[in-house]
């Protein structure tokens, strides 16, 4: 019982390092940045819960985790920009095809990226983790995007059902 809580104590003190950490990354980070940067730190900690992990495996799992959302972070941030870009040229009336091509390239070539660095995870995570954990770890992939889908959609049901703003006088 006492190695119980003391691990457990310990974890939390792992998990509250991380957090403070990426919460000073996100100090200086534009809004949606810092929002990524919530998400995975949620997600590590939602992660760390559900698998049950060990001090050890944290301390193993948890660096990959980072650099690899890090990394898919700054693809999606540059995929984004493409697809601003994308969407310009589409709209603009004499459109250059050899423009849409290039962007469209890059843009799926960020997505296959994407994809590798997700394998990549799921190979590492495959090498550090029990039977139970893998499985544990399908379920929580499921449950968590699933339980994300659903909170996203509860905002958007409140912001459209928000309250008419008051009568300025």
């Amino acid at each position: 019982m006492r190695k119980t809580s003391a691990l457990a104590g310990l974890t939390i003190f792992v998990l509250a390092f991380f957090a403070v950490a990426a919460e000073a990354q996100n100090a200086a980070a534009p809004p949606r940045q810092k929002l990524r940067q919530n998400l995975a730190t949620l997600r590590l900690l939602r992660l760390t819960q559900a698998l049950d992990l060990t001090e050890d495996q944290a301390a193993r799992i948890f660096p990959t985790v980072n650099k690899l959302e890090k990394e898919k972070a700054d693809l999606q941030i540059a995929m984004s920009a493409d697809i601003r870009d994308l969407r310009r040229f589409l709209a603009e009336s004499p459109t250059k095809d050899e423009d849409i091509a290039t962007k469209v390239r890059k843009i799926k070539d960020a997505q296959q990226i994407v994809k590798q660095k997700d394998a990549e995870l799921d190979a590492f995570l495959e090498d550090h983790l029990t039977t139970v954990q893998k499985a544990k770890y399908v379920i929580f992939e499921i449950e968590f995007y699933r339980l994300l889908e659903q909170t996203l959609q509860g905002m958007r049901g409140m912001r459209g059902n928000a309250p008419p703003a008051p009568i300025k006088k």
